[in-house]
């Protein structure tokens, strides 16, 4: 899968961040047999943190755009966790989206296909997944987007 997933990921001009260090006391992933848990990823890109409140500071597009960057950040974890070789990950089992959102924000899912969408151009069925998209009243930091993913890795 490695050579194929570069070059998908050229192909959409896009790259893999360095696996972001842990915010608090927790670690970024734990490695259970072939199932790899990584902590929630918030939406963040070369700039820094992307922040706000979908519904009020940023659209529902946006929103898609700053999950899309979470997304990057769990397979730069998982690609960590595979020892560096993303060719052992062997699919995208569950994402638990949570979306920085105003009370009558109703969009959560449209924000979360940001990175739905990511997983399967970059890895096609392996990339479809179980999944949860929620609406939150704060987000550390303020940020838009934090989600957490589940991966099987060989």
């Amino acid at each position: 899968m490695s050579g194929d997933f570069d070059q998908r990921l050229a192909e959409l001009g896009l790259s893999l961040p360095d696996a972001p260090a842990p915010a608090a006391n927790y670690v970024p992933y734990v490695v259970v047999g072939n199932t790899v848990y990584v902590s929630g990823q918030v939406s963040m890109n070369a700039d820094g943190m992307i922040k706000g409140k979908v519904g009020a500071d940023l659209t529902a597009e946006e929103g898609a755009e700053a999950a899309r960057t979470c997304a990057l950040a769990l397979l730069a974890q998982a690609k960590k966790a595979c020892g560096g070789d993303i060719s052992r990950l062997k699919r995208v089992v569950k994402l638990t989206g949570f979306v920085n959102s105003t009370p009558e924000f109703g969009d959560q899912p449209k924000v979360v296909n940001g990175a739905s969408d990511l997983f399967v151009a970059l890895l096609g069925d392996a990339g479809r997944h179980a999944r949860s998209a929620v609406s939150a009243g704060a987000l550390p930091f303020n940020v838009a987007v934090e989600i957490e993913g589940v991966f099987e890795i060989e």
